[in-house]
């Protein structure tokens, strides 16, 4: 497979950037080199994946150069980021893209719990979901002795679609029809990486993850938000119904039902409602 080497961004862990055409995941590729040994700040980005996925194993594919598909290679220090806590380095990627696009397009995206960047759907269609997705971020860790010895964080990030394929206008969007105009890429791809840094950085210090937690909120399409939660345990799927009403300090929702209880979701799929569904 050729590649070519994508320059290092200045003043961060990331030297090591590697963009390739096409390559089956760029997470299941760095994880393997994390298992290799291979060190923190690997960088891979494709053109083209063929196995890419998304959170419980969602399918994610894109035509070639239409998305800016990346991934980053960690080893967070445990007692720094505990196991239970490695939501908030996705969302510290999540921050880092969301100000990225917008000092890079002006286009303003949201943070849909737990993972998605989205923005609200100009069209009050009923078959619509009231956002249009933009990009979703999946991370993998690999576990040794109940600790995180390295992790892989994940993105796809829709930047050149061009119109939007008919079965996708309800659900799906793309930068470049966003903000009327084509997207560099490798700006884009060294604006975010230069912000991770940062975001990634102040979240290993004491006082990382609730100054992390605030610009979550703060950019959160979900926070305020009717919602309905799926669950889904070993026997059954449960479904609650609520409003989105703040994050714990490890990143998780919680809802408060419409019985008046909080409920604490870790792992879920939350579907956002219009604002008269009941």
């Amino acid at each position: 497979m050729e590649s070519h080497r994508f320059d290092a961004v200045e003043g961060t862990r990331f030297q090591n950037v590697v963009w390739v055409p096409e390559i089956p995941s760029t997470n299941t590729a760095l994880l393997e080199l994390a298992r290799k040994g291979r060190d923190e700040g690997e960088v891979l980005i494709a053109d083209l994946q063929t196995q890419g996925r998304g959170r419980r194993g969602r399918v994610w594919m894109a035509p070639p150069g239409t998305s800016l598909m990346m991934s980053v290679l960690l080893r967070p220090p445990s007692d720094s980021v505990p196991v239970h806590s490695a939501s908030l380095i996705t969302s510290a990627l999540a921050v880092a893209a969301v100000n990225a696009v917008r000092d890079t397009t002006t286009v303003k995206l949201g943070i849909k719990w737990p993972n998605d960047l989205v923005v609200d759907s100009p069209t009050d269609a009923p078959a619509g979901l009231g956002y249009l997705k933009v990009a979703g971020i999946l991370t993998e860790t690999l576990i040794v002795d109940s600790a995180i010895s390295a992790l892989v964080v994940g993105m796809g990030l829709n930047t050149g679609w061009g119109p939007v394929p008919p079965e996708l206008e309800q659900v799906a969007t793309s930068l470049d029809v966003l903000a009327g105009s084509p997207v560099d890429r490798p700006n884009l791809a060294h604006k975010i990486l230069q912000n991770f840094e940062n975001k990634y950085s102040d979240l290993l210090q004491p006082w990382g993850s609730e100054t992390l937690l605030e610009e979550i909120r703060y950019h959160s399409s979900t926070l305020g938000r009717r919602v309905r939660v799926h669950l889904d345990h070993s026997k059954e799927t449960r479904v609650l119904e609520g409003r989105a009403v703040d994050l714990t300090q490890s990143g998780e929702l919680v809802i408060e039902t419409d019985k008046g209880d909080l409920q604490t979701i870790s792992v879920a799929d939350v579907e956002h409602l219009r604002l008269d569904a009941r």
